[in-house]
């Protein structure tokens, strides 16, 4: 996402650019394909609210600086009620093709093992560093990766749910068509099935790591095993919440939990299992989450898992400009800088791209605006967070900077959250015009 949005934002400021991408040659854990952007862990950007969601603010704000992940995004857009959830493959694809296409973009299909001395790079290699690459990183930064574990949720073919026990609806309902309303599959359970699924998963076989190796997860992305070690009613208030849902087949009674699958291309024909990233061993996943009522005759098109992710201590290694202190020819983008999600790492590409652009051409870059979902972004990763305990993080409000005469609590959050949104995109279409001159 963060390599391909780069080379995008540099290219349309006329830099020659080259693009290098390893697969499909050297494969990596997670991908399938070797094509550019491609989406492994989940088909959707989230919220595409841009007035009271922050990630949906940085949808707008990545739309208004001709982004080529959003835009494409929204070519290949699948009703998902609020959400902004794609065709994985065709967008890959699209995306793909609008690289290639593109008259100052080159793509070279080698893996890069080390950090060249000499030109101008950015390095968006995402949670899935390959070892060469990320011992040549180590070496230059003087410090360890740090490192947490991201997990997979698994794909259930439709076909095989059993709708004579499921149902489509999105949570309250949310959606301007009656399509995107129905955009979920809800497989609902009542306390018993809940109890017997909750032993079951925390039973079951799970992947175990090297000895040494202690599992640090993102809060955002945690397996749902973690998630039931927690407490038995972690899961019913979080993924498997049963609100805003009302099961036609038995109107009358409230289930107790219930599990969304979220439609994962234009066909229809794919479903992942929402929030449910697992480190569970394939048999298990399999026996596991066929006791799901619904799903007791599934069939797979991919089941879950779980690889290490890395990134860098980006408040002491990189600077306001997104290079490394200690090789400022390089910059880093996307995941491997401390962002977490497509949308956010897509936007550090953003940045990066037209950073380097501007440094090359020698066109001073107004500094990214603090108030903006960008800039709340990168000013939390080269300098905001606390080094000593710098973690993943997504857009939030919590990263920007309150606005004068508004009242706190839960009352004047939607108050606050517009007033956040109204500021940023003032500031950032301000931003966009001082680079054009407009």
């Amino acid at each position: 996402m963060a390599g391909s949005e780069a080379a995008w934002q540099a290219a349309n400021a006329g830099i020659k650019v080259v693009l290098h991408e390893m697969r499909p040659k050297v494969e990596t854990f997670a991908h399938q394909t070797g094509d550019l952007g491609e989406m492994v862990c989940s088909n959707s950007f989230r919220s595409d609210d841009s007035e009271q969601n922050a990630v949906g603010l940085l949808h707008w704000e990545m739309l208004q600086a001709n982004g080529l992940i959003m835009s494409t995004a929204y070519d290949h857009r699948l009703p998902a009620g609020g959400a902004l959830a794609v065709d994985r493959e065709a967008f890959s694809q699209a995306i793909t093709q609008r690289l290639t296409s593109h008259p100052n973009i080159s793509l070279s299909l080698e893996e890069v093992t080390e950090l060249p001395d000499q030109g101008q790079w950015i390095f968006a290699t995402g949670p899935l560093t390959s070892p060469a690459l990320g011992k040549a990183i180590q070496d230059i930064t003087g410090s360890d990766r740090l490192a947490f574990f991201d997990a997979i949720a698994p794909i259930v073919y439709a076909d095989s749910i059993d709708m004579d026990l499921a149902w489509r609806q999105s949570r309250y309902d949310k959606g301007e068509s009656e399509e995107e309303q129905k955009a979920y599959i809800n497989c609902p359970m009542t306390r018993d099935q809940y109890e017997a699924f909750i032993d079951a998963l925390l039973a079951a076989d799970k992947t175990e790591f090297h000895e040494g190796e202690t599992a640090t997860y993102f809060d955002g992305c945690l397996p749902i095993e973690v998630m039931a070690e927690r407490g038995r009613e972690t899961l019913r208030h979080g993924p498997m919440k049963p609100v805003g849902l009302t099961n036609p087949h038995d109107p009358e009674t409230k289930a107790w939990a219930v599990v969304q699958l979220r439609r994962d291309n234009a066909l229809g024909t794919l479903y992942n299992i929402v929030g449910f990233q697992t480190k569970m061993k394939y048999g298990a996943q399999s026996d596991v989450f066929r006791m799901i009522p619904g799903l007791q005759e599934a069939s797979f098109a991919r089941l879950g898992g779980i690889h290490r992710n890395t990134f860098l201590n980006s408040p002491t290694l990189l600077d306001t400009q997104m290079r490394l202190r200690a090789r400022p020819n390089i910059r880093f983008a996307g995941q491997v800088t401390g962002v977490e999600g497509y949308v956010e790492s897509a936007a550090m590409g953003l940045l990066a791209g037209r950073m380097a652009a501007a440094e090359i051409t020698g066109a001073p870059l107004p500094d990214v605006p603090q108030d903006s979902a960008h800039g709340a972004l990168i000013h939390h990763i080269t300098g905001g967070a606390e080094a000593k305990t710098f973690q993943p993080m997504n857009v939030n409000f919590g990263l920007f900077r309150p606005v004068d005469g508004l009242k706190g609590g839960r009352r004047g959050r939607k108050d606050r959250y517009k007033a956040y949104t109204d500021r940023a995109k003032q500031v950032w279409g301000d931003w966009l015009r001082a680079q054009t001159g407009a």
